[in-house]
């Protein structure tokens, strides 16, 4: 699949991951129902509990990545473009939507302990810091925020009050932002680690 092109870090793009089934899902003998077709994008899914007649339901997406696939290829191609964007002073969001249990902290967070299974969030942040460890006549300011939405209310996850609804707004000078939102001033991993952590 390769490195993504600058027009791809442009537009939306809708990804599917698919898991690996974790140690529980395996002991209790659960199996797959999706099949996904990497090079076409396109996915499969079977009803485990309807009629052997029932056809699957079938859909195509820009990109998708299958229980094999590596934290390192989903993060390359589809959020290595948009940081590098970033890097360039160009608004970038990545997402990850699903129901509980689909992947979403798998896909977004990993496991910090093993840098291979690292998901997006940490390898942005090694990114954005070597990126910025490599310029010598750019200066950069990085802030963390961390914020949930869910069920269409917004909260701030470094705030005292976690389960407080944050308001929407838009700004003909600064466009779109959430009102109230804590942004802390960052200048490592380490430091963005911690902000992390916070939450």
């Amino acid at each position: 699949m390769g490195q993504p092109t600058k027009a791809d870090a442009e537009c939306v793009r809708v990804v599917v991951r698919c898991r690996p089934l974790n140690e529980r899902e395996k002991a209790d003998g659960r199996t797959r129902i999706v099949e996904m077709d990497r090079t076409s994008g396109h996915v499969v899914l079977r009803n485990g509990k309807a009629d052997a007649t029932d056809p699957p339901k079938s859909f195509t997406f820009d990109s998708v990545f299958d229980w094999e696939s590596t934290q390192k290829e989903v993060y390359e191609s589809t959020a290595a473009g948009i940081v590098n964007s970033t890097l360039e002073g160009y608004n970038g969001t990545i997402f990850a939507y699903g129901q509980t249990g689909t992947g979403k902290t798998h896909t977004m967070e990993g496991y910090a302990v093993d840098p291979r299974q690292q998901g997006i969030i940490p390898q942005s942040f090694e990114h954005i810091f070597a990126a910025i460890e490599g310029s010598s006549n750019i200066q950069y300011l990085v802030r963390a925020s961390f914020l949930e939405i869910y069920n269409e209310e917004i909260r701030d996850l470094l705030s005292k009050n976690p389960k407080d609804k944050m308001e929407l707004k838009e700004s003909k000078d600064s466009g779109v932002y959430v009102k109230g939102l804590n942004a802390f001033v960052v200048k490592s991993v380490p430091d963005i680690r911690n902000v992390l952590e916070v939450s």
